[in-house]
């Protein structure tokens, strides 16, 4: 396939070619809005009560720093949606994380599992991580013993980015997707895109999208174009 890369970038045309998600530790960008965050994730080996609940806004990097975590912990990774009883005691014979607590609000039997999940990792010795979008208080949870162990765990929160990591993010999506945008286009997008890490995420899918459909590469007056189509 043709690649993106290289100086001759503004005169290529779009070509569909893969998503590599870079989710190494190296590849995690630290910035005061998850500094915390990330130090807690280092020193999983202390955790109070051998757990953690990791929390931000859909696209901060809770995915992101769950493999990181996972990695070092030789750990699992499992969905909170597909929770299911009867595998309990096979998911507690190891570290686990669940991700997307959050979406459980409306499962009664998932968060039953993740209550006897949650005990039985413990009992085995084994660590805990749980990753839900906003605040855990927030989650929408019903069964209450859950929701008391959740409430008592230790909690890392990433909060919104600043511009510094609004432009690292930027970067580092289009590389993810080979794309090399022209220097200006991150300073342009910083100013007029809603400061979110689910935004950033968007607007470079909708650029390599329009760029391919369109068989024209990747400038200001493209990004413009989708800015605008994102308002009506």
């Amino acid at each position: 396939r043709a690649s993106r890369r290289g100086s001759v970038m503004a005169t290529q045309l779009g070509f569909d070619l893969p998503v590599r998600t870079a989710r190494g530790r190296d590849d995690f960008l630290v910035a005061p809005n998850n500094a915390m965050a990330v130090a807690m994730i280092e020193n999983w080996r202390n955790w109070s009560g051998a757990k953690m609940v990791l929390s931000g806004p859909i696209g901060a990097g809770k995915t992101h720093l769950t493999h990181v975590w996972a990695e070092a912990a030789g750990a699992r990774i499992i969905a909170a949606r597909d929770l299911a009883e009867e595998d309990v005691p096979e998911l507690a014979r190891t570290h686990i994380a669940v991700e997307d607590v959050h979406a459980i609000a409306d499962m009664p039997a998932a968060q039953t599992a993740l209550f006897h999940l949650h005990n039985m990792v413990l009992a085995e010795g084994h660590t805990l991580l749980l990753t839900g979008t906003g605040n855990v208080a927030h989650w929408g949870l019903t069964l209450p013993d859950l929701v008391s162990r959740l409430r008592g765990a230790l909690e890392a929160t990433i909060d919104a980015p600043d511009d510094a990591l609004l432009s690292a993010l930027l970067v580092k999506l289009f590389a993810d997707r080979q794309l090399m945008p022209p220097p200006e286009l991150i300073p342009y997008l910083i100013k007029r895109m809603d400061r979110s890490f689910a935004e950033a995420n968007r607007i470079v899918r909708a650029l390599d999208r329009e760029s391919i459909a369109r068989k024209r590469p990747i400038t200001r007056a493209l990004a413009a174009q989708v800015l605008d189509s994102a308002q009506d």
